[in-house]
């Protein structure tokens, strides 16, 4: 038996995307968080395992579906993601294998553009895996998936639609900002206005020149500029906790 686990908030425009491409596993489980939109009856129409909770950060809720699942393999997705037809078929086989888990390469889209540097591609992620052989890390964000046993990589892509437009990046930016700045204070790390600015500053030339997001052209820059952006807030942030909260 195969199990896909999806987390979801106020995904409406984009989660049916995500759940057609999806309908060949033999059960879907749906967390929600707190909706407001119609997502959770969107998902209804695609399953009956549709469950909400309150939120406690990425790795944890991502670790509540998993516990929800029943499937021998299941296969981690995000509402912004799709499997495509030759993935379909690849995980089809992968699952008759004695492998315990399979890495998956995102090729993902900002502002319209499949990005093919900036660290971007290949972007291998741990997706697929036995359930029995698998866990989650507790993490705010950012958060992976522990297997035991053997991992390969699967050969086609996951289909992300990472960033819609410049109000989508924007959002994100300031969600994760947030959520990255409340993990670094929970772990002890310290900053200041000045290490803010540095960091976000090396992003930008790490992003842009380093890992070439040149060679993208103008979302290349655009996504150059939201990562420094992200980066500055995210310690901004932090220092803001260590002053009111310290």
């Amino acid at each position: 038996m195969f199990s896909v686990i999806v987390i979801v908030k106020n995904e409406a425009d984009v989660i049916e995307r995500c759940l057609e491409s999806i309908k060949f596993a033999d059960e879907i489980i749906i967390l929600d968080s707190g909706s407001n939109d119609n997502t959770v009856e969107l998902c209804k129409a695609y399953t009956p395992h549709v469950f909400s909770t309150d939120w406690q950060g990425f790795g944890i809720q991502k670790q509540r579906a998993l516990e929800k699942s029943t499937g021998d393999w299941v296969l981690s997705i995000d509402a912004d993601e799709k499997v495509s037809t030759l993935l379909k078929a690849e995980i089809q086989q992968a699952i008759k294998s004695d492998v315990d888990g399979f890495e998956i390469a995102r090729q993902s889209r900002y502002c319209g553009k499949v990005i093919q540097h900036a660290g971007w591609s290949p972007d291998y992620v741990l997706r697929l895996f036995k359930r029995e052989k698998g866990k989650f890390s507790p993490d705010l964000v950012h958060e992976r998936v522990i297997v035991k046993g053997i991992i390969k990589k699967l050969t086609q892509p996951l289909k992300h639609e990472a960033f819609v437009n410049p109000d989508e990046v924007l959002n994100k930016i300031n969600t994760y900002s947030s959520l990255g700045a409340k993990k670094l204070y929970n772990e002890g790390k310290q900053s200041s206005l000045m290490k803010a600015v540095l960091k976000g500053g090396w992003m930008f030339i790490r992003t842009y020149f380093i890992k070439a997001a040149i060679l993208d052209g103008e979302q290349g820059l655009m996504l150059a500029i939201s990562n420094a952006e992200g980066t500055y807030y995210k310690y901004v942030k932090l220092w803001d906790l260590q002053r009111t909260q310290g």
